[in-house]
């Protein structure tokens, strides 16, 4: 029994070997085919970073040459970095634009790889409404300008915040998040938005105060503008709430304006929240108030009866 189970961990063994062995062949064979495959110039390649530098980006192709990119040709960026974009094991798409630099190395150009690839990139983020980060580089006419995967981007000035923009040059050097808007490949156009994520951003704060905002509560505000269903009012931090013209009142009234005026201070109950709406109501404080009237009971005395201590009272319970 014992020999049996020598005999079958050998076997296993074995065969474990074997397998390592085929598959040892078998990256070998695909390695062996990839470095005979034919590479010209035009084509765009894949490689792996295997070294970083300031003048240059070193790729192993799986070729019999390396890959390399000078600094110039890794993006359309003047300000682009290598050692700071790109690190030892990332996988790089590049446009060969030279089969041997001299010292049998084959030139490679990120810069038009991206010109051509890019375009689907940035197809994309439009599509799926990424957000993505982008320093603004230079102020033009009406607008900044910045890079996204390696192309040149315009933010046009209205597109920059929420509030107005006069100074553009004040946000050169600035950082924002931006959804990509226009990307038009025919005429070399990429149009970027920091209002869209501005306005997405508040839309998200203002429906988080307002799930925050519990039906009964009672809040001061402004009323902020009459309409002929009813009155917005003011609450702050971004949220108004509307008071229905049935909502008003107690007594039935034709129009808002009847009881209101824009810019006068109202007390108003939370009725509700609902899709992220803020419903008010005036009429239920005034039904408030009239319940704690009805239920307030008057004070009885006996007329004659004097409802305030003499002073002889006081003076003899001093015991002088």
């Amino acid at each position: 029994m014992e020999m049996e189970g020598k005999e079958s961990v050998t076997a296993q063994n074995a065969g474990e070997a074997e397998i390592g062995t085929t598959e040892t062949m078998k990256d070998y064979e695909r390695e062996l085919e990839a470095s005979f495959r034919k590479i010209e110039e035009g084509d765009i390649i894949k490689g792996t970073v295997i070294d970083v530098n300031e003048e240059e980006v070193i790729l192993d192709l799986k070729y019999y040459a390396q890959g390399i990119i000078k600094a110039e040709n890794l993006s359309n960026d003047p300000d682009f970095l290598a050692a700071g974009k790109i690190a030892v094991g990332d996988e790089i798409e590049a446009t060969v634009i030279k089969m041997d630099d001299g010292e049998g190395n084959i030139e490679l150009s990120k810069k038009e790889a991206n010109d051509v690839l890019a375009w689907g990139k940035l197809q994309n983020m439009m599509e799926q409404e990424t957000i993505v980060k982008v320093r603004i580089k230079e102020s033009v006419k009406s607008g900044v300008v910045a890079f996204l995967e390696g192309m040149r981007a315009f933010i046009p000035a209205s597109q920059l915040s929420t509030d107005y923009v006069e100074d553009v040059e004040s946000w050169v050097g600035k950082e924002i998040e931006v959804k990509v808007i226009t990307v038009d490949q025919e005429k070399q156009k990429v149009v970027l938005s920091g209002k869209a994520v501005a306005r997405e951003k508040e839309a998200e704060e203002r429906r988080h105060r307002i799930s925050m905002m519990a039906p009964g509560t009672v809040m001061e505000g402004v009323v902020e503008s009459l309409m002929p269903y009813g009155a917005f009012v003011n609450l702050g931090n971004g949220i108004s709430g509307l008071v229905h013209i049935s909502q008003i009142s107690q007594r039935r009234i034709k129009k808002p304006s009847e009881v209101l005026k824009e810019g006068q201070k109202v007390k108003v109950k939370i009725l509700n929240t609902n899709d992220n709406k803020v419903s008010l109501s005036m009429k239920a404080l005034e039904e408030v108030m009239e319940d704690v009237e009805e239920n307030r009971e008057p004070q009885e005395y006996t007329y004659g009866e004097s409802v305030s201590t003499s002073l002889g009272d006081l003076l003899s319970k001093l015991n002088l």
